[in-house]
This record gives C-alpha cells, structure tokens and sequence, in this order.
C-alpha cells in the first residue's frame, strides 16, 4: 500500500488516510506451523490495538464457516455505532443466503425496533391545532378577545386588532365590489407595511389567494409572476406598475368608507391561502399553493415556539419570501403585535439593533447569512431576544456558540423547511451546554413527519445516506398549473394512510 501511494502521490490530509479509507480483506493465507529447535511457538491473539484505515473489515474461512475481525478508528466511530453496522452487515448476508436470487434493494437491513423507531417514534408529534379554521376566522378570534390590543406596528402608525379588522374588511368588500370571487388569485406588490397586512387580510376574507411578488424583481419577472398565477387584480402602492390585467393603488382603496363588518364567507380551511413562488434557481419558478390548514399548523401549537399576546414579532423578512408567513401569522392568529421593518432598517446594523430594543422584540427569525452577520456585531441585543430563528442554509454553529457567551434568555433554534412544507418543517434547539460540530436540523415540529429512504422508497439505517422526504398537515396543494411536477413531487405516503 505504501509504495502504491509513492507511486500514485495523491493529495495527502492528516484527517484520513489517502486513496482508500475502507478495506476489506479476505485472509486466504493458511498459517503454518513454526518448528523451532529449543523454542517453544504459538500464534499471537487477534486482539489488534490500532488500524490503518478508518475501517477495516477481515474475513476468512474457518472450517465451514466466514469469520473475521471489524476494526475501527475510535477516534471517529463509537463502539455502538460499529455494532450496528455489523448487525446491518449480518441482515444482508443471512438474507442473501436464504434467498441468493432476491434484488438487494428489497433486503430489510433494520430490525424490528428500529424500524419502529424511525417511523413512529420519531413521527410522535400530533398535536391539537385548528384544522377546519380558516386563518381570517382566527384572526377574528383575537379580535373579539382583545379589540384594543395593538397588533401591527410600523415605525409610527401602529393599529389595533379592531382597527386592523376594520379595515380589512372595507377592503375586502371593496375587493367583492370590484369582481373578486373565491379563488381568485390577487397580486400583491408591496413592502412590509400595515398597508400589506391589511391587504392580506382583506385577500383572505373574499376567499381570495394573495400572491406576494418582489418588488425589487425586474418588471419582466413580476409580469412573468402575474401571468402565471393568473391574478385577477394587483395591488401595489401609489407607483402604479405596468400589466395587462388590473391594478389598483392600495392606499385610495383603504381609505374609502364602507362597510366594516365581517363578510363572514363559508369557506374551507382545505382552500388555498397563498401562492408563494420559489426563487427559480433550478429554472423557472414554481408557484406553491399552501392551503389555511397548513398555516394554522406552522404557528398554532406547533412545538418549537410559544407565540402569545405578549410576544412582540418582527416582521424582517422579504413578503414574497415564506419566512413571512411565520413572521405575520404566529402574532395575529396568537394575540401578538407584528413589527414591521423596513429593509433599510434590517440592512444598517445599529438601525436594526434599535428597532429591536426600541420595540422590545421578543421574536425573530433571520436568514442564517443575516443570522451569522449579527451574532458578530449585535449579539448583546440578539441575546436579549425570547425567541431566535435561523434558516435557509447550512448552519454555522460557532455563530450560535457566540450567542450562547452572552448569557441571555434568547432561545436559540435553527429551522428548516421548504417551501412546498409551509415554512418550517423541522428544527433544532441549540442546548446552553452546546459541544457538538454541527447545527442539525432537528426533528420535526408538530404535525409533521419526516422520513430519511433510499432511491426505492424504502428507509435508511442510522448514518447512511438518503432523500429527506417530509409528511403531514404542512405539506402544500401543489405547484401551481404544474400538474406533472405536482404528481411526480407530492406523492402518497407508503407509511401513513391518506397522507402526503
């Protein structure tokens, strides 16, 4: 091996062994007897205190039997995580035997308890939560409970649940007056603002489907959005933009008189809520369709945040971006206050750490890029935070590290989550007492069932690598007119009957 690798000169780590880490061995060599003179010669034991290669597996026959040795470096595997491989190892092999003419991809490698751990145990999240409400019909909720209560606040205007409702629903029956009928699709093209909220909330109660585009995408892209979805209206701010279907300036429409109350529609918590289009990294982007149900379940019981009407959540993100979701609903469907940022505010780092402590933010999430940015220059306010979120990407977990040094109440938690699951499909709460390598991503929150499975539908052992595929009352409609891609990604369950 070693002149092997004289001859080769691969690049060469002090973290592992160069061109081959895993060796299997077969030991055909018959060990002969040493006739010594004077000397009395037996074979050493087997017992080997070190290896060569990170794992190294001898095999060879012993009478009618294959026997042999499974070595390990511990300095990167623990003892049970090598008896389970080896237990992995026998169920292929006793299966091969039984049946040699069976397809390997169908052997069951994990026992019984395993099994059952991964499916059911890990799955355990069921929870209450409102599944047949609608997400304006629990706002209303709140609304009767505390009609005073402030719940939105944008730099210096700053509305009541009752005012907030009120004008929600002027606007949605100017919305009902000018054509707009269950399922119709509404474009929304406005920053983070009470005047979205309201906008939003207004969608809502027609039976609408709002669709927040970017206003910062050039205008072939917003139209491109528009056509797509087919919006029935737009609705943007004074500066009017250019489109072949509708638009109206949000402003003009809330301020007229009207009819304050509740249109009280009779509508389905299975109906769409939102169309949210993912980025189109991977090519053209595709309109997700999330449904009331699914919202309700990201922010009401969900298992990994607490929201209630002493909670003061930012509103940072992008409102065409599904972290919005959280950032709007968690307060309004909860008796919370939302505090709308602008995005100059987010991005100057001694304005955001202002506006933080100047509204006494409770909660907040920030894209891991942002997250990893603050916890370097403002980590004294983040820590005073109750609640921190990251996601979007890979993790860093020193930045979490330096947040813990503060000593603050924050609690501290990486989520993860497409947007085809509504936002958040798993998380992980970073421990005080953190001493690992990596931010995991966690388990799932409630309501929601996550499964590791290999390239046959079938599921992974503990280590091994596989396709993370995710269950339950998240999980969205669909892609929008994308009936192909919809069959081909939302596929039923092969564990739980009726889900997706």
């Amino acid at each position: 091996f070693e002149q092997v690798v004289e001859i080769v000169q691969p690049p060469r780590a002090l973290d592992h062994t160069p061109l081959l880490q895993v060796m299997l061995a077969w030991e055909n060599n018959a060990v002969g007897a040493l006739d010594l003179p004077g000397l009395s010669v037996e074979a050493a034991g087997d017992e080997l205190d070190q290896v060569e290669f990170d794992l190294e597996l001898s095999l060879g026959e012993h009478g009618e039997e294959i026997a042999g040795t499974l070595g390990y470096a511990t300095a990167l595997f623990d003892r049970a995580t090598i008896e389970r491989q080896r237990g992995y190892l026998l169920a292929l092999l006793r299966a091969m035997a039984a049946d040699a003419r069976q397809e390997v991809h169908r052997i069951e490698l994990l026992s019984t308890a395993e099994r059952t751990y991964l499916l059911e145990e890990l799955n355990r999240t069921a929870a209450p939560y409102p599944a047949e409400r609608c997400i304006h019909e629990l706002f209303e909720t709140q609304v009767h409970k505390a009609p005073d209560a402030v719940a939105v606040v944008c730099e210096d205007e700053r509305l009541s649940y009752g005012e907030l409702n009120a004008r929600a629903n002027r606007l949605a029956h100017q919305l009902i007056t000018l054509g707009v009928k269950p399922g119709d699709r509404i474009a929304t093209l406005l920053d983070r603002s009470v005047a979205l909220m309201v906008a939003q909330l207004a969608i809502l109660k027609t039976g609408g489907v709002y669709v927040p585009i970017d206003r910062a995408l050039p205008s072939a892209r917003q139209e491109l959005l528009m056509a797509d979805c087919a919006a029935r209206l737009v609705l943007c701010a004074d500066d009017l933009v250019e489109a072949t279907i509708p638009v109206r300036a949000i402003e003009p429409l809330i301020a007229e008189t009207g009819c304050s109350s509740d249109p009280r529609l009779a509508l389905s918590a299975e109906t769409a809520a939102y169309v949210m289009y993912t980025s189109g990294s991977t090519g053209l982007p595709k309109g997700v369709v999330v449904p009331h149900r699914a919202v309700n379940r990201l922010v009401i019981n969900s298992g990994y945040v607490k929201i209630d009407a002493g909670d003061r959540v930012a509103w940072a993100g992008n409102p065409a971006f599904d972290a919005s979701t959280f950032e709007v609903w968690a307060p309004l469907l909860n008796g919370g206050c939302i505090v709308a940022m602008h995005a100059a505010t987010v991005r100057d780092t001694p304005s955001f750490a202002r506006a933080l402590e100047q509204h006494r933010v409770t909660s907040l999430f920030l894209t891991t890029a942002l997250f990893n940015q603050y916890t370097s220059s403002i980590a004294p306010t983040l820590a005073q935070l109750k609640y921190l979120l990251c996601g979007g990407d890979r993790a860093d977990l020193a930045s979490f590290l330096r947040l813990l040094k503060e000593k603050g109440p924050v609690r501290l938690i990486h989520c993860y989550g497409p947007t085809e699951t509504t936002t958040f499909a798993t998380f992980w709460t970073c421990p005080a007492d953190c001493k690992g390598a990596v931010a995991p991503i966690g388990r799932p929150i409630a309501n929601t069932r996550v499964y590791l499975l290999d390239g046959h539908g079938g599921l992974v052992p503990f280590g091994a690598v596989g396709e993370l595929c995710i269950g339950g009352a998240g999980v969205a409609r669909g892609y929008l007119n994308r009936p192909e891609l919809t069959a081909e990604r939302f596929i039923a369950s092969p564990f739980v009957e009726g889900d997706r």
